[in-house]
């Protein structure tokens, strides 16, 4: 089954920032990931054991705010994400949910143009893990006022991805 929204890695201006500062001004410390698994957030894939990673701190709204002109204010926060310590190719696939294990707990934070929050949801993915998402992001965009929602694991607060309001076609 194929998804309905578009889920979006981290942009590759900046992940080349991010891999030498993160977003709380830390160097990129690199190490290999023998057990691999951790969800990938530059190509939207788990770790491949044996693969070259870096755990950095992200801060994906204040990051959009920077390219739109917007002050989220409080809204600005950072978490730990997963990326590639060295360039990657990317998602290698598109047309499904990275991450998506029935019985996972997800966060669905909805904001709007000026980057506040305006709603968001708690969802445990069912079996079919796809119309689940689909479901809670046509919700979230059945509200005029959500541009885009950001889904992080309950578990550890981590981004997994962010959707922006479809264009209309």
């Amino acid at each position: 089954m194929s998804t309905q929204y578009t889920p979006r890695p981290i942009e590759p201006e900046a992940l080349a920032q991010l891999r030498e500062r993160d977003d709380a001004g830390r160097p990129c410390v690199p190490y290999v990931d023998a057990e691999g698994g951790s969800p990938l957030r530059c190509c939207l894939r788990p770790v491949p054991p044996g693969d070259r990673v870096a755990l950095v701190a992200y801060a994906p709204l204040r990051r959009w705010a920077a390219r739109t002109g917007t002050q989220p204010g409080a809204y600005d926060e950072q978490g730990p994400v997963f990326i590639h310590a060295d360039p990657c190719e990317g998602p290698a696939e598109a047309g499904h949910y990275p991450f998506a294990r029935a019985g996972a707990l997800r966060a669905f934070r909805r904001y709007d143009a000026q980057g506040r929050i305006v709603g968001g949801r708690l969802l445990e993915l069912p079996e079919d893990t796809t119309a689940g998402y689909d479901e809670a992001f046509r919700e979230a965009f059945a509200e005029p006022e959500v541009t885009q929602v950001h889904v992080r694991a309950v578990e550890y607060g981590c981004l997994h991805f962010v959707v922006h309001r479809p264009e209309a076609a």
